[in-house]
């Protein structure tokens, strides 16, 4: 062996600058493991080698003892490498870059939080101001809002309670131990634990389930994501994992654990992974989905996958806690009104208290009436019912409630027409008799509000072209008989 091979047991890594690692690693992100992907805070303190490569001393261990078998503990050397090397060996050489992808990256928790970033409840917007806000986007659905308010309050009020808990908790707890274990005395518990109150949304296809929550995500600083149930299977088939809806809230948080803990989370299309009737073939997005979401549901700590859906060898790991993660879950629930009416006419037929076979036919609120035994004839097993102890209903969309959307909200379709027009100086506007045949024609396509834009494109696409062409046009006024194609909109000129 050569002296340049040598082993120089006077230069440690740690100690020598000449060979800094062609990235620095901010301190505000966990180092993670080049071999188990584990970050510092799992694994324990890192080893930076040259190139930027970290090693947990476990990692380290396992190698040194395939190559030496010699037995002894490299673990036992704290806050240096296991081996000290000549530098100069690496002069030259072209290290490789182990540069982690930000999307990959896990924030440090803070280990001392200052009292002042602490959420109080002059911080916490009170349920009717929540509900004001989303009267200002959301028309109708005045029970969902009204739900969806106060689950968001006491969702805020539960993080404050946990704030305050763990303050408590890091204030003198060894001392309180050894004083109570010497006068022999059992530590009593503290206040009750609040618990999450998850949701789950019911309404049909356009009533504003998704759009509903969105809106939430605008209004309040709280992290949220929002998943689809239709893109989950079970463990091992080829989909999005369960843990996936938590890895979109982390990144959502921007990688922060701590104020993932404190965020909430949307599963749409949840009636997608009902029970599957009389199928001979593995039901691997259905039952199996619900059972594999009572963890999350309820609680525990959970492993996923950083900037990844998919767990994978070069994907770091994190740990949520998703006790304090409020879920809410939606779906159209298609044929759930069929169970509901079929439950109701079983009532008595004769006498006072009888009810007519077609009294519920048309009844825009009938999903009103829901009850866990008819989510469970459509499918959802009770196990996953019993960990959604809110059930919220969204009405139906009548021609007065589309006619309100088509103009009302902030980001109403028609105000953004008007702007698109306003553009070329032009002024648009609506007839209520328009506006009242668009209606008639959305609820026949039984779509609900989706069905507004999908009409007004229809007609609008003509009046786009055609108005730049004459930088002489004014306003444009829609009537009816111009939708009904039996003439064409008023067209005024300037001046």
């Amino acid at each position: 062996m050569s002296d340049n091979q040598n082993i120089d047991t006077t230069t440690n890594i740690n100690e020598t600058d000449t060979n800094k690692t062609s990235t620095d690693h901010s301190d505000d992100y966990e180092k993670i493991c080049y071999v188990c992907r584990r970050p510092e805070s799992k694994a324990g303190e890192m080893i930076t080698m040259p190139g930027g490569m970290n090693f947990c001393h476990e990692c380290m261990q396992k190698a040194f003892d395939s190559i030496s078998k010699s037995g002894m503990d490299f673990s036992k050397l704290q806050n240096m490498p296991f081996m000290n090397m000549n530098l100069n060996d690496f002069a030259g050489m072209q290290m490789p870059n182990t540069e982690i992808p930000e999307k990959n990256k896990i924030k440090k928790k803070s280990k001392a939080k200052d009292a002042e970033k602490f959420l109080t409840m002059k911080d916490v917007p009170a349920p009717h101001q929540i509900k004001a806000q989303l009267d200002a986007y959301v028309i109708g659905q005045e029970r969902a809002k009204r739900a969806v308010s106060v689950a968001v309050y006491n969702h805020y009020k539960r993080v404050i309670l946990r704030q305050q808990d763990e303050l408590r908790a890091n204030e003198n707890t060894e001392e309180k131990a050894e004083n109570a274990a010497a006068q022999g005395m059992q530590m009593q518990g503290g206040e009750p634990e609040i618990e999450k109150s998850n949701i789950l949304m019911l309404g049909p296809t356009g009533s504003g389930k998704t759009y509903l929550v969105k809106t939430l995500a605008k209004l309040l600083d709280v992290p949220l994501a929002i998943a689809d149930a239709t893109a989950l299977t079970e463990a091992g088939y080829i989909g999005d994992d369960i843990e996936s809806v938590v890895s979109k809230l982390l990144a959502a948080a921007g990688n922060d654990v701590e104020k993932a803990e404190q965020g909430i989370i949307f599963i749409d299309e949840i009636d997608k992974i009902a029970k599957k009737k009389n199928t001979m073939s593995r039901d691997v997005s259905g039952e199996s989905v619900q059972q594999e979401l009572l963890k999350l549901l309820e609680g525990s700590q959970v492993e996923v996958p950083v900037g990844s859906n998919q767990k994978n060898a070069l994907t770091p790991m994190a740990t949520v806690d998703t006790n304090n993660i409020l879920f809410i879950c939606g779906g159209a629930f298609p044929g759930l009104d069929d169970i509901i009416k079929e439950r109701l006419k079983k009532r008595s037929t004769m006498g006072f208290n009888s009810h007519l076979k077609d009294e519920f036919d048309n009844d825009p609120d009938i999903l009103s009436q829901v009850t866990t035994e008819d989510l469970r004839n459509f499918g959802m097993i009770p196990e996953f019912l019993g960990r959604l102890p809110v059930l919220v209903s969204l009405q139906g969309l009548t021609k007065e409630l589309l006619m309100r959307i088509l103009k009302e909200p902030k980001n109403a379709i028609l105000k953004q027409y008007e702007r698109l027009l306003a553009l070329d100086e032009v002024k648009l506007v609506f007839e209520d008799d328009a506006l009242e045949w668009i209606a008639e024609r959305a609820l026949e396509k039984d779509t609900g509000a989706r069905a507004l834009r999908a009409i007004l494109e229809d007609f609008m696409m003509d009046i786009m072209y055609e108005i730049p062409k004459d930088p002489n046009i004014g306003s444009v006024v829609i009537t009816r008989p111009y939708l009904e194609k039996k003439g064409g909109p008023r067209i005024e000129m300037r001046g």
